[in-house]
């Protein structure tokens, strides 16, 4: 594949998966003139209000993806969620369209069972135990050879989605039927890990890159970013996270490490942001996931760098040059529904605002009680007194139907 970097502008781009994180990627790439075909599984989905055209199927279907493929005139695919049939992207790869970062690192980082094995299997990489389970019989001799606590998960699936927390042989079969039904794609495997003692937990948002001066891909780091979770999905998260140099460096390390396997087993320079996973307790680290796309804990970067996750990776994987700076301490505070609501109304915007450096509501539906459908993000002096001010401002917004008020 014949590689010109940057990328001729104006690009047309095929973006699969158009939630909240694809819209901001949309906005990103429209501000260099790219046309944007927004794809998902349902209509007006927030990237497609954005985007120059859109595409409604099931992303997971791979005769559905493949008729797509082919009829698309693109000079880009950029993924954006895990429900993707992802061994179609390599025949398009093949046709000379490029796939971002390529076509193997979709396929490796979308499981967590290809990821996993690949980041244990590297030196210097440091994973917490690990088993993987094709039946509620397997699952149950995992996790007494693994131990308890642990965790059981997909091995297809993203902000906690079919995830388990697992304290006794009693809650093996429970734990089978959650992964079963909340993945966001049927594998028919989990993913069983050890349940490890951390202290935090961060996100390094890991750049890829191309340097034209050398002519080489250079990788980057932005400031690392705590998070807190509740039920395995992310709703705060601050950054920078402080740590020890020592632990910092082992992360830095591995996702380097990871990064650059998936670069070299694939096609192309493998450019884009990756959001790498990363437990950590004093100066142990574990590598714990990897997602190669923007990252829902990395959405505080759009108030406290000059370049925000979004810009990271659309100007990286346009051969662009990046910066990872870290403009002002911060943090970000989800919004979520109470309740499943038609038409949703939001009211409190103003007073977030106030104190809030930026408010986005994603136009979501809202199908059910505790759907993420908004962030608020603030700056101040140190991340703590940012988490303060985000939270308040988050907890001011409320949603009520519009049609059917409370």
């Amino acid at each position: 594949m014949t590689l010109m970097l940057p990328v001729p502008l104006p690009a047309r781009v095929l973006l699969l998966g158009s939630g909240e994180l694809g819209k901001e990627v949309t906005i990103a790439l429209q501000r260099y003139g790219c046309t944007v075909i927004a794809c998902d599984s349902y209509g007006n989905a927030p990237a497609m209000q954005v985007a120059d055209q859109s595409r409604v199927f099931d992303m997971s279907d791979p005769a559905a993806l493949s008729a797509v493929l082919d009829e698309s005139d693109v000079d880009l695919i950029v993924p954006e969620v895990e429900a993707i049939a992802t061994d179609c992207l390599s025949a398009s790869e093949e046709r000379g369209v490029r796939v971002v970062p390529n076509a193997f690192a979709v396929q490796a980082t979308m499981d967590r069972q290809r990821i996993r094995t690949l980041a244990a299997s590297l030196p210097g990489v440091r994973t917490s135990a690990f088993r993987f389970a094709h039946s509620a019989a397997e699952l149950a001799a995992a996790l007494d050879e693994i131990g308890y606590p642990a965790f059981v998960k997909p091995t297809m699936s993203s902000s906690g989605h079919g995830q388990s927390r697992v304290t006794g042989p009693e809650q093996a079969m429970s734990a089978w039927t959650h992964a079963e039904q909340d993945a966001r794609a049927a594998t028919g495997v989990v993913i069983v890990e050890e349940g490890i003692d951390f202290d935090y937990e961060i996100t390094l948002l890991t750049v890829r890159s191309w340097d034209a001066a050398s002519g080489t891909v250079t990788t980057s780091f932005c400031a690392p970013i705590g998070h807190r979770q509740e039920g395995g999905d992310y709703v705060e998260s601050w950054q920078p996270m402080a740590m020890n140099g020592s632990a910092l460096e082992r992360a830095r390390t591995m996702a380097k490490a990871v990064t650059d396997a998936l670069a070299q087993a694939g096609n192309g320079p493998c450019l884009g942001l990756f959001g790498v996973e990363f437990f950590v307790r004093g100066d142990d680290v574990w590598f714990s996931e990897l997602s190669p796309r923007p990252h829902d804990t990395g959405m505080v970067t759009m108030a406290t760098q000059a370049q925000s996750e979004f810009e990271l990776h659309a100007r990286a994987f346009l051969g662009l040059p990046t910066s990872t700076a870290l403009a002002s301490p911060g943090a970000s505070a989800v919004i979520k529904s109470t309740r499943a609501i038609d038409t949703p109304a939001y009211s409190g915007v103003a007073t977030a605002l106030a104190t809030a450096d930026i408010v986005r509501i994603f136009g979501k539906p809202i199908s059910r009680s505790g759907r993420r459908v908004g962030v608020v993000a603030a700056t101040a002096t140190t991340p703590k007194e940012s988490r303060v001010i985000a939270r308040r401002a988050a907890a001011a917004i409320t949603i009520d139907d519009a049609q059917n008020p409370s």
